[in-house]
């Protein structure tokens, strides 16, 4: 069996009306979900989310370690595959999709995200995202 491992974000910013959730449409399936990628040589996870932000979605963000998630599946026969989510914040709204990889973005009301994105894992970690965003809005 062999093991991948791929790193991201749920990235939010505040918009108008309150916190919204960044969503990609990947080229690759064509499933709404986060930004994230396959960690390269000796990058930490940390530093593979925060490139793999960058490269689909043009953003760079502040991104909370505090909040780790995994969700671990398997993408083909003989392959399981780790996915490790963190919390980011857009710094600045100049979100533009990668055109290798990706089909669209848009930002999201979390109970828009929520119905939009395309697997329940992923709806598993938004949620988790929100009650701990809340949480620590609280404070």
């Amino acid at each position: 069996m062999k093991k991948e491992k791929s790193c991201g974000a749920v990235v939010c910013r505040k918009g108008e009306n309150g916190l919204e959730i960044l969503l990609i449409q990947h080229k690759n399936g064509g499933h709404w979900a986060f930004p994230k990628g396959h960690v390269e040589k000796k990058e930490t996870e940390e530093e593979t989310a925060l490139r793999e932000i960058k490269e689909e979605t043009g953003l760079k963000v502040a991104l909370d370690t505090a909040f780790r998630k995994m969700v671990t599946y398997s993408p083909k026969p003989g392959v399981m595959k780790d996915v490790i989510y963190f919390a980011a914040k857009a710094k600045k709204d100049s979100a533009r999709p990668q055109p290798e990889e990706v089909l669209k973005l848009c930002w999201k009301s979390p109970e828009e995200a929520l119905e939009a994105v395309t697997y329940d894992t992923d709806r598993q970690v938004l949620q988790a995202f929100l009650e701990y965003h809340k949480k620590a809005s609280e404070k």
